[in-house]
């Protein structure tokens, strides 16, 4: 096996122990072990268990700040859009299953990119972009647009995490959900929202 094979092989392993047992519950030793090869090999390639981790979460970030720049990488109507990055998430999810239970788990290693938030956040960018445009075209404040960008991104994330443990109804189901929720909010929308008296 070249290097650049037992590097890919050690992923492989830490990838599927990382999303069973977490960070925590991993150990270098287990790495080694499940890869049938000595401690000091693992160290060799990454460092320690920090290291491999590492490695793991950015090649998850990207992959799916990948799928979903993709999706909304496109002109198309901003309902669209939303169906196309929220099926997108649910996709990754559904096809790479270990990834995103490694990518919603605390990080423990620290930093400051490579993390599900930051990913939410880079995502919330684009969709902020997006939402001005069309805030501009409804005569809605277009300062409120990031805030909403934070709403719609949170609501799909969070309703991934959940459908990551149930995967019922179908992908397309829950998708189409998720649009009925934000576009149609979004559709009638309020220039200047208040809660009602009671409510405070």
């Amino acid at each position: 096996m070249t290097g650049a094979e037992r590097r890919e092989q050690l992923l492989v392993v830490g990838r599927g122990l990382f999303a069973q047992k977490g960070f925590d519950g991993t150990s270098v030793e287990e790495v080694a072990a499940r890869a049938r090869v000595s401690k000091p090999v693992v160290y060799e390639h990454f460092g320690g268990k920090e290291g491999l981790y590492a490695v793991v979460v950015d090649r998850e970030v990207r992959a799916l700040l990948g799928a979903l720049s993709s999706a909304l990488d496109a002109r198309a109507h901003p309902r669209v859009l939303l169906e196309r990055t929220t099926l997108a998430l649910l996709g990754y999810v559904e096809e790479n299953t270990d990834g995103f239970r490694i990518l919603v788990r605390d990080s423990p290693v620290a930093q400051t990119t490579g993390t599900f938030a930051s990913l939410l956040g880079d995502v919330a960018t684009q969709v902020e972009e997006m939402l001005s445009e069309e805030f501009r075209r409804l005569g809605l404040s277009v300062d409120a647009a990031p805030m909403y960008a934070q709403m719609l991104v949170g609501m799909v994330a969070l309703t991934g995490q959940w459908w990551l443990g149930s995967r019922s109804p179908d992908k397309a189901v829950v998708a189409a959900h998720i649009v009925n929720l934000a576009w149609n909010g979004l559709s009638g929308m309020e220039p200047h929202p208040r809660l009602t008296p009671h409510a405070g």
